[in-house]
């Protein structure tokens, strides 16, 4: 039998366990099967980084026997946190105020925008390219590299990499750069909003190939570059979903991840208050967010009187999220109501296609999700002008439920992390 020798591959990202929230899981995965398809992962991330969320639960799913390399980081977060602690721990989380912000908000927000370009990591960038240029020129069985952003500033190392070393490198865009919804929050000067512009299209022209998660966002990128763009979404692994479910005795319906202030969904806030109405519903209906929840949408949910079947769990652990999914009666899913998310396609959506119950998702009318529940036949969308149709829905769903009429899903395989994986290694195999 011939053993092939697998092929070494630099991954250069700032996400990594016990780093929490979505942007982890994408990388964490490709790693943990890379080795079945001719992969050697060699991953360099920060070390001590600040993270806005941390699950430590997360480091032992890092596979055993994988060379992680770490330098340290120096983040401006931290500092600013020991004067603006609350300001900051939003900003970090992606937490923006809506409407009038005070002036410590947009004192950061400044400073951010046009001190930290593309982001608050950029000062990573010249010492991982030289602690990376002298590993390298060590280890020159590995050909290829592969960053992944946000935060772009890691994009950075790459295209400096490839200036001084004979690498293939590929740039894996987990969300868009310049047409990232929260780029005008940012409140750019000219130069800074050129600045932006010329990086990314410096990344995107340099890269030997590009890698997006979103079918929109490739359609933009090909306006911007003659270099090949692969479209590999994020998806879901079945083996991390609990074997049993844990029945409450309610119809529960179950948002996990953060709910910004711009994802108030007050269509839906609506629809629930007039079905609290029915005695019925409300004694059996609750409403699970599992995560950091904007201020603005407690209050919401006080204004319509949702008080008593709403609870409100914070952060937990991506292993009990996952146990949230799995008892859902029906799944929430909110995208802000703006053109620019349209090609957003959040990592939650997959994780809810590996569950059985039907997901409710609300965002921008004709959004990329739209088009993906429809296809994959697991549940309805709606804007954010349909509170009679998201009352039907969810009536509807009760209904079921009260019928004990479990929905009927069609999984699909080519959204499951291992296929992807295989697709990303074909592709890096490819250069």
């Amino acid at each position: 039998m011939i053993h092939l020798t697998p092929q070494k591959v630099l991954i250069i990202c700032y996400y990594w366990p016990p780093a929490g929230g979505p942007g982890v899981q994408r990388w964490l995965k490709f790693v943990t099967y890379f080795s079945q398809f001719g992969i050697e992962p060699i991953v360099y991330c920060p070390a001590q980084a600040h993270y806005p969320i941390v699950d430590q639960s997360l480091v032992a799913n890092v596979p055993v026997g994988i060379t992680v390399l770490q330098t340290p980081i120096k983040e401006p977060a931290r500092w600013a946190q020991k004067l603006f602690s609350r300001q900051t721990k939003d900003l970090s989380r992606g937490i923006i105020t809506s409407g009038k912000k005070d002036w410590v908000e947009r004192f950061l927000l400044f400073v951010r925008g046009h001190f930290f370009i593309p982001d608050a990591r950029i000062g990573w960038v010249k010492p991982s390219v030289s602690f990376l240029s002298g590993y390298l020129q060590e280890h020159t069985d590995i050909k290829t590299i592969i960053t992944t952003g946000p935060p772009h500033s890691l994009h950075l190392i790459g295209s400096a990499l490839k200036q001084k070393l004979a690498i293939k490198w590929v740039a894996d865009f987990r969300d868009p750069w310049t047409q990232i919804h929260y780029h005008k929050d940012l409140n750019l000067s000219s130069w800074a909003a050129k600045k932006h512009q010329r990086l990314e299209q410096q990344v995107l022209t340099m890269a030997d190939h590009i890698v997006v998660t979103s079918p929109l966002t490739k359609t933009h990128f090909k306006a911007l570059t003659q270099q090949p763009i692969s479209l590999v979404t994020n998806g879901y692994d079945p083996i991390d979903f609990p074997e049993t479910s844990s029945a409450s005795g309610h119809f529960d319906l179950v948002h996990t991840g953060t709910l910004l202030a711009e994802r108030n969904p007050n269509v839906l806030w609506e629809a629930l208050s007039e079905l609290i109405k029915n005695t019925d519903f409300k004694a059996k209906a609750k409403v699970h967010l599992v995560g950091v929840v904007a201020p603005s949408i407690r209050s919401s949910i006080k204004r319509y009187g949702l008080e008593d079947i709403v609870e409100l769990h914070g952060y937990v652990p991506h292993q009990e999220a996952l146990q949230w999914v799995v008892d859902a009666q029906l799944l929430l899913l909110v995208e802000m109501n703006k053109e620019t998310v349209k090609d957003i396609i959040p990592g939650k959506f997959f994780e809810y296609l590996g569950a059985s119950a039907k997901t409710l998702a609300i965002g921008p009318e004709d959004g990329v999700i739209k088009e993906l529940i429809e296809s994959t036949q697991s549940g309805a969308y709606f804007g954010y002008h349909n509170v009679a149709s998201i009352k039907d829905f969810i009536a509807e769903e009760f209904e079921r439920y009260q019928n004990d009429v479990r929905p009927v899903k069609s999984f699909a395989a080519e959204y499951e992390r291992k296929a992807l994986t295989q697709k990303m290694a074909a592709l890096v195999k490819s250069l």
